[in-house]
């Protein structure tokens, strides 16, 4: 009698699931790409992948090891306080990709400049942007962080050292994520082929998937935003925390770290807001290697990211460290958001033209 084809259990299937690491996933998601690209993005997230492990690993003993919580005493390019961990994170991401053969530029908010790596420079055509430890204020209390990481492809010879090619719109980003430290250690990507979840098995060392092809609610309970800055914003974001205040069905949940909020918005829907000021109306965050990032993964999932007036991916920065306002989140909740701001600017019109200051 003739064997009948073999059809796998669900405890196969389930254990395929486990077995599918970072790498592998990257690589079925190049299946029709050319062989050269695939390996390269299979070897960048892998180097991704390693740096959010030493990070993990250090923050899981950071109450027990000198010179890992507090302040260095010294302040980055954009005038704040480096905590150790700050520090220890961008060098583990230099090292780590020094070691890659394949970026020949990284850029992140702890560097003024840019850093490159000249053995990786005369094959390596890539270029990492990242924040090592976003929402750093956290550690020293133990709460959620994360690392938040874009990757472009270097366009010219740079001879000049400027990375003038870097100064373009999202869509030139051709893989972007980020790692969340909590209760476990998530790492989030996509390659413009949908959004995807691996958790760290700690006891295989490896990245597990465990949630493909996520999609952001349509609305979401959530609002998440820096209240203490109400008095700081425009009237439109003041409006617009009144209205979410004197209506059922809306939960202010607001971390400190733009990656723990925005992945609770992945999975439950909502909107994270962090305007810009009377003052400082060009925000906090920066494009290139926070908000960019962050909205390439929102779009991918069916969600929106603008700065209240401009989708953040068609944003065009002038520098390296440019910053934007950023409204992110599930598309009904963003467009709330952008109604406040759309009625402010024709209230403001309509008083101009009647001559009223």
């Amino acid at each position: 009698m003739a064997d009948s084809a073999y059809q796998p259990s669900e405890q196969a299937l389930a254990l395929d699931r486990d077995c599918t690491t970072l790498s592998r996933h990257v690589l079925q998601q190049l299946q029709t790409a050319s062989p050269s690209e695939a390996q390269d993005l299979a070897a960048l997230m892998g180097r991704v992948g390693l740096a959010g492990k030493l990070i993990a690993r250090r923050l899981s003993r950071a109450g027990l090891m000198a010179n890992t919580l507090g302040f260095t005493g010294e302040t980055n390019v954009q005038g704040e306080e480096v905590k150790k961990m700050d520090l220890y994170s961008n060098e583990v991401f230099i090292s780590v990709f020094k070691q890659s053969g394949l970026v020949c530029r990284l850029a992140s908010e702890e560097m003024e400049d840019l850093y490159y790596i000249p053995e990786n420079c005369p094959i390596g055509r890539y270029t990492l942007l990242y924040d090592p430890i976003d929402g750093s204020s956290n550690v020293d209390v133990n709460l959620n962080v994360g690392s938040i990481f874009a990757i472009r492809q270097q366009e010219g010879n740079d001879e000049a050292q400027d990375g003038v090619d870097l100064l373009q719109d999202g869509s030139k980003q051709i893989a972007a994520g980020y790692i969340l430290y909590g209760p476990s250690t998530v790492l989030v990507y996509s390659i413009g082929k949908g959004v995807h979840s691996f958790t760290l098995d700690p006891s295989l060392g490896e990245f597990i998937l465990s949630e493909e092809n996520i999609q952001i609610p349509t609305h979401g309970p959530v609002y998440s935003v820096n209240e203490g800055n109400f008095w700081q914003w425009e009237e439109s974001y003041r409006d617009y925390v009144r209205y979410v205040h004197r209506h059922e069905g809306y939960s202010g949940r607001y971390s400190g770290a733009l990656v723990g909020d925005f992945h609770r918005i992945l999975f439950q829907g909502g909107v994270f807001m962090y305007p810009g000021t009377v003052k400082k109306p060009e925000g906090k965050l920066r494009l290139l290697y926070e908000s960019a990032p962050l909205a390439f993964l929102a779009e991918q999932a069916g969600g929106a990211a603008t700065t209240g007036t401009q989708d953040i991916m068609d944003f065009m920065p002038t520098e390296l460290h440019q910053r934007t306002p950023l409204i992110i989140g599930s598309t009904e909740d963003v467009a709330l958001v952008t109604s406040f701001i759309e009625e402010q600017k024709r209230m403001v019109e309509d008083r101009a033209a009647a001559g009223v200051n």
